[in-house]
């Protein structure tokens, strides 16, 4: 047994082709006809080959690698957004190289900077933001950037977004149909785009129905600290009769805490809703009303915006808007599931 790597050229002499051929059966979208591909690809197997992308990045001036970044994988929303961008991606012939950060800029920087040494293709960047420095570096590089759920001022990327702001004032109005009078807020990350929005929208919603909000909390979309801020804002007897979480992953720790916690009873004595509807929000364990992010549309729009900008690089950026849907269920009153 032999421990050499077998080549393109064998392949094709087994297949009894050119090894151009060879090349094109194995490049996603290159022309090549159905006999010869069952032909190189017998052979291929028989052989044991594995064609080096690497090799021929160096060559094309294409990795086919899409670098994703993202911050909060506890947060239910982003594994699903990962598995489902992937899918996408490789069914247009790219692969996903999938990195981590915080969701400070500082952070953001420096995992940016090892991703430009993979050479990738270009880069999503899920719920985090890069200085304009590093942008126009991205820029000069021929690196097309989406900014998934997030948005930012620097006009050279794309970014594909719900409707934060519509998704604020819908539950705002939910809450002001149901009849409540005393309305708490959970706050996200301070600088984030999302939360910027979601609130705004609320505020915006809750003064259209004449109401004001009544009591504030910071949750950072972290878990821990949603359940210290859920203590703070329930813990005495005046609290709010109406709260919405910033995120699902951040309502289901106040939820926690109101219920297990606190022993107050949801909706009876606090109404909870969230945003994003995460499958674990239909769980009967949280039966959670939240703002629905359509994340198949997103998926759909970033890799088109993607393959477009690295198809053509004089493609201007985008930045597209989706609307969301408001999903009733029991953590709020006088409501069906739907």
């Amino acid at each position: 047994m032999t421990n050499e790597r077998v080549t393109s050229i064998q392949v094709a002499r087994r297949a009894g082709v050119s090894q151009s051929a060879v090349s094109r059966v194995f490049t996603p979208g290159a022309s090549v006809s159905k006999a010869t591909r069952e032909k190189v690809l017998q052979a291929a197997e028989e052989l044991g080959y594995r064609p080096n992308v690497l090799a021929r990045a160096m060559i094309t001036g294409r990795s086919r690698i899409i670098g994703l970044v993202v911050a909060y994988l506890e947060n239910q929303f982003y594994p699903e957004v990962v598995e489902r961008l992937s899918v996408a991606l490789q069914k247009e012939g790219y692969h996903v190289l999938v990195f981590m950060s915080s969701p400070t800029v500082g952070d953001v920087q420096d995992v940016m900077r090892e991703i430009l040494d993979y050479q990738v293709d270009g880069i999503v960047l899920a719920s985090v933001s890069m200085s304009s420095v590093l942008a126009a570096r991205c820029r000069d590089h021929g690196i097309p950037v989406v900014l998934f759920n997030r948005e930012q001022d620097e006009s050279g990327m794309s970014s594909v977004t719900t409707d934060n702001y519509q998704g604020g004032r819908a539950i705002a109005a939910h809450f002001a149909a149901a009849g409540h009078q005393k309305i708490g807020y959970i706050a996200g990350l301070e600088e984030a785009t999302t939360q910027r929005d979601r609130e705004a929208g609320f505020r915006d919603g809750l003064e259209e129905a004449g109401l004001t909000l009544t009591a504030r909390e910071l949750g950072n979309f972290e878990y821990a600290q949603t359940r210290a801020a859920a203590l703070e804002m329930f813990a005495g007897r005046d609290y709010p009769d109406a709260v919405f979480v910033c995120n699902d992953h951040m309502a289901f720790a106040a939820m926690d805490v109101i219920r297990f916690k606190l022993g107050l009873r949801v909706p009876e004595d606090v109404a909870v809703a969230g945003f994003d509807d995460v499958p674990i929000a239909a769980w009967p364990a949280y039966d959670l009303t939240s703002f629905r992010q359509p994340i198949n549309r997103m998926i759909a729009q970033t890799v088109k915006i993607l393959l477009r900008r690295i198809e053509d690089r004089e493609t201007p950026p985008e930045r597209i808007t989706l609307d969301g849907e408001l999903k009733l269920r029991g953590s709020t009153r006088n409501i069906g599931a739907t």
